[in-house]
């Protein structure tokens, strides 16, 4: 695939950033893209390696090597037919997605893989450029009628394939906009919003209809979907975060990531939060709890509100600058990663337990940390213990929580519907058929599988699309 010595004559490019002093006065996307020349070089880079080892790492199963191939020699209008073959979104993943499959290339034993991530997002904002993608109606209906709950990535892949297969398909979202965390959990800097907008009026045009401001299990009762339709997907996401439970929790100034980005994507929008509902960084010492893509997120946010600092501590060990290679590859591996919003100005803390939280008068002002370390047990299982005499403090004027979420939100709709949930809180569906233990009733995305990458989602609510198709009418077209 690729110019059969492209590796060896072109080195790795990728897109850059504008630089942190002009990124951080705004909340539009700040990638700069390579141009169409760099792009087909980047392409020529694909080894004909034999086994690509960027399908086993890329949760769709991009067919990578045959889509970089065709940019390479020009036709992208052909590679985004192949992109689109098992991806309903690129456009999401080429901007949010940490891109696994350059993990498992074969060039990055070498460090250098190939470009794939920008690749893909070049060959899809050309076709949107082009108007190259246009709605696929189904020439033919069922007559089956399926609601989807939620309309994050799972839910959205999940839409389109069922409707493209000529199902009657509704989607409900709880909030007033479509596209569940990728609306309000993502923000704008990393993936601007007209972005969702644009896939849903194709997935409109397809036969698509979206109520929101809909909350199933507590504005309309879950159960009317069971006698209103001939199958239900629940997509509704990983929502419950985790908690800190330390002494002074309740102090006002500590919330929860989800409480505080949000608000950020609805001023973009347009929107007003009310002032006694609003949480701003601005002018004030920032703690962000949790070294995720959420924590960077609450960074990034709070850098652009003009935060005074922000500090980000993780309770786990700095990993490695390197990996080592003959340990992990073609695997994602454990290795020190820095996002663009760390680099916008955050200290960061590794081997940190919050011990409890202070303040004057109802609010928070600082928070009392230690310093832990990790060894294995006698199992060989890795535990943590606080080092004797670290503790310190750190003030803090606002403090957001991002250490994940542990499972879906369980009051509403899922005590209604009484679906069994797995041992870790999700609904437990498996990936063969992604039904759940109601008839008729499916699950996919976070919400069956627990917190995971977009990729993933999309993913689930392609297979999850075939699974009800097949059990709707006995077989299915549609890709597994």
């Amino acid at each position: 695939m690729g110019k059969p010595t492209g590796f060896l004559e072109y080195p790795r490019k990728t897109p850059g950033y504008a630089p942190v002093e002009e990124r951080i006065k705004h909340f539009h996307e700040f990638v700069i893209p390579l141009t169409e020349e760099e792009v087909t070089i980047q392409g020529a880079r694909c080894m004909d390696c034999g086994i690509p080892f960027c399908h086993q790492g890329c949760p769709v199963n991009n067919i990578i090597p045959d889509w970089n191939d065709l940019a390479y020699k020009g036709d992208w209008r052909a590679a985004l037919e192949v992109l689109h073959s098992t991806n309903n979104f690129p456009e999401f993943t080429g901007r949010i997605c940490p891109a696994p499959c350059e993990a498992a290339c074969t060039l990055n034993i070498e460090d250098v893989p190939v470009s794939i991530k920008a690749i893909e997002c070049a060959l899809v904002d050309k076709g949107w450029e082009e108007a190259w993608i246009e709605p696929l109606v189904a020439q033919h209906k069922t007559g089956k009628a399926v609601a989807i709950v939620g309309s994050g990535p799972a839910g959205l892949a999940c839409a389109q394939q069922l409707a493209r297969a000529g199902h009657e398909v509704t989607v409900y979202e709880k909030n007033d906009r479509v596209g569940g965390l990728l609306r309000y959990g993502i923000p704008d800097f990393k993936m601007e919003k007209h972005i969702i907008d644009r896939r849903c009026e194709q997935m409109t045009a397809e036969g698509v209809t979206f109520h929101c401001n809909t909350h199933i299990g507590v504005d309309l009762p879950a159960r009317e979907l069971l006698d209103d339709y001939d199958a239900v997907v629940l997509c509704g996401g990983s929502e419950q975060p985790r908690d800190l439970p330390v002494p002074g929790r309740d102090l006002d100034g500590v919330h929860f990531a989800m409480e505080f980005l949000p608000q950020q994507n609805r001023r973009v929008a347009g929107d007003t939060i009310p002032p006694e509902e609003e949480i701003t960084a601005k002018g004030k010492h920032v703690v962000v709890i949790g070294g995720g893509d959420t924590g960077s997120d609450c960074i990034g946010t709070s850098v652009r509100q003009g935060a005074l600092s922000v500090t980000q501590l993780e309770i786990l060990p700095r990993p490695p600058e390197k990996e080592d290679k003959l340990l992990t590859w073609p695997d994602w591996p454990n290795k020190l990663r820095t996002s663009t919003s760390q680099e916008e100005g955050a200290v960061r803390e590794w081997s940190v337990a919050t011990k409890r939280f202070y303040g004057e008068d109802g609010r928070v002002t600082g928070l009392q940390v230690a310093r832990v370390e990790w060894k294995k047990d006698a199992q060989g299982n890795w535990k943590m213990e606080e080092i004797a005499g670290s503790e310190f403090d750190l003030k803090a004027d606002l403090v957001l929580l991002a250490m994940g979420f542990v499972n879906p939100v369980h009051e509403g709709m899922l005590r209604e519907l009484g679906v069994i949930l797995d041992g870790r809180g999700n609904v437990r569906a498996n990936t063969d058929d992604y039904q759940t233990s109601l008839e008729k009733v499916f699950s996919a995305g976070d919400m069956r599988r627990g917190q995971s990458l977009v990729v993933w989602a999309i993913r689930e609510g392609r297979q999850a699309a075939r699974a009800v198709d097949l059990f709707l009418t006995g077989r299915s077209d549609l890709p597994r």
